[in-house]
């Protein structure tokens, strides 16, 4: 038996990472926020799985641009709930200036014997396991 991953899935990962407008909207909202770098803020970002079908970094930077509103207050969520806080102007020049898009194209599975649960956070039941 080999020691090298073996299965694939058919998704590839985009990870929105914030560049310094980002962390300079965070510290405007709230002051009192620990000093916190850029690099600190780009350490543990989210990663969406999207379409296979994606063919490399040009491609999922338009896949995500058409979703510019979505992935933005996803984002903005993640760090204030109260939308009143966050810009209100927003716009897809102001989502490039904020965000730089990573592609990665191979998603390996190193636990292939669990099932991949998913997690409806519109739902009220915690989890659903994949059918």
């Amino acid at each position: 038996m080999s020691n090298h991953p073996r299965f694939t899935i058919n998704r590839h990962v985009v990870i929105l990472m914030p560049k310094q407008p980002m962390l300079d909207w965070i510290k405007r909202v709230d002051p009192d926020l620990p000093n916190m770098t850029l690099e600190e803020l780009r350490l543990d970002q989210n990663a969406f799985m999207v379409p296979d079908t994606l063919d490399g970094q040009e491609d999922a930077e338009k896949w995500v641009e058409r979703r510019w509103q979505m992935f933005f207050e996803v984002y903005l969520n993640e760090w204030y709930t109260e939308d009143k806080w966050w810009p209100q102007k927003r716009t897809r020049k102001m989502f490039k200036e904020w965000f730089e898009v990573q592609y990665h194209s191979m998603v390996w599975d190193l636990v292939p014997e669990e099932p991949t649960i998913y997690e409806d956070w519109d739902l009220e039941s915690d989890e659903m396991p994949l059918q």
